[in-house]
């Protein structure tokens, strides 16, 4: 866990965003923390109901992310994979990892990832928001999702709103090095 490089996580303003939770029912405890904080971190952005359901597993994560998505503006996956002695955890990160992924890139919505995948209890446990945790993934998580979904809002607005500038189609300009 170096955290080098990890940006600061800080609340966002997405009032008038919805977001959608769902978490397994494995490893409760930490699975519990995470959700706890990825709810405090969206009602810290001004999305003070987000929906909340839960999965009996990691592998379920997908198909009720993928619902959820489509009444949300965004979505938080949570849960914990622990590595046992068989290549099954191997298995599971994959799928999880690319059905999350496949969700948000069908659906155009962003989907936080925040399924803990460690080697032991006492990683996943450091990583969960607990009370002496070094991090704090469930809310890392959540405002990951909402500021995707914020600017996922801007770039699909009006151009004038969005702050950005067109590179024109034949290249970029004499600021980049082409010399008219």
């Amino acid at each position: 866990m170096s955290g080098r490089g990890r940006p600061e996580a800080g609340a966002v303003d997405a009032a008038g965003l919805s977001l959608g939770i769902v978490a397994t029912t494995w490893h409760a405890e930490i699975t519990d923390s995470l959700l706890a904080r990825a709810v405090e971190a969206a009602r810290a952005s001004g999305v003070p109901e987000p929906t909340v359901v839960r999965a009996p597993g990691a592998v379920e994560l997908p198909v009720v992310a993928q619902a959820l998505a489509e009444r949300h503006d965004a979505v938080v996956a949570l849960g914990v994979v622990i590595r046992g002695g068989t290549p099954h955890f191997e298995y599971v990160c994959d799928a999880v990892t690319a059905g999350l992924t496949r969700v948000a890139l069908d659906a155009g919505r962003p989907v936080g990832n925040g399924v803990l995948t460690c080697d032991t209890e006492q990683q996943a446990r450091d990583r969960a928001g607990l009370p002496g945790s070094a991090e704090d993934k469930g809310w890392e998580a959540a405002i990951a999702a909402l500021a995707t979904a914020l600017t996922l809002r801007d770039l699909r607005g009006p151009r004038h709103t969005t702050g950005f500038q067109a590179v024109p189609a034949s290249g970029p300009g004499p600021a980049l090095g082409n010399r008219a």
